[in-house]
């Protein structure tokens, strides 16, 4: 049986940023270990938005900046997205609903559900419809 773990943010953002250097050391050396010996590693939606945001407030990362090191750390194949493609997806586009809102038609989505928003922007992903 493959035994599979999900990160919280303070491990992804550690993997982003590389700070500081010992935990970022620890947390790659544990999960590269883990990893080796057949374990699959997941993030979130929640810790891959969490990410988004404290990268950009506490280490100054620009929006675009961001999604890439998250692209990068994603295709990995250290961590990978818990909710697979859609979440690479979202991280590759652009322009139109942000980051969040897609992260969050994903969920709803993954549930079968269809989102209500007032946000005109957001009205454009699949299954969402404005309230």
């Amino acid at each position: 049986m493959t035994l599979r773990y999900g990160i919280d943010t303070s491990v992804l953002v550690r993997l982003l940023t590389g700070k500081p250097p010992d935990a970022f050391s620890y947390c790659e050396k544990a999960l590269r270990t883990l990893a080796e010996s057949g374990a699959e590693i997941f993030a979130s939606n929640q810790v891959i938005g969490e990410t988004y945001v404290t990268v950009q407030h506490h280490y100054g990362v620009s929006r675009a900046d961001a999604r890439a090191s998250l692209l990068y750390v994603l295709r990995s194949g250290l961590v990978a997205p818990l909710n697979g493609h859609s979440v690479i997806a979202a991280l590759e586009s652009s322009g139109g609903p942000g980051l969040f809102d897609r992260l969050i038609a994903d969920e709803y989505s993954r549930a079968g559900m269809e989102v209500l928003t007032l946000d005109r922007k957001m009205t454009t992903l699949p299954a969402t419809r404005r309230l």
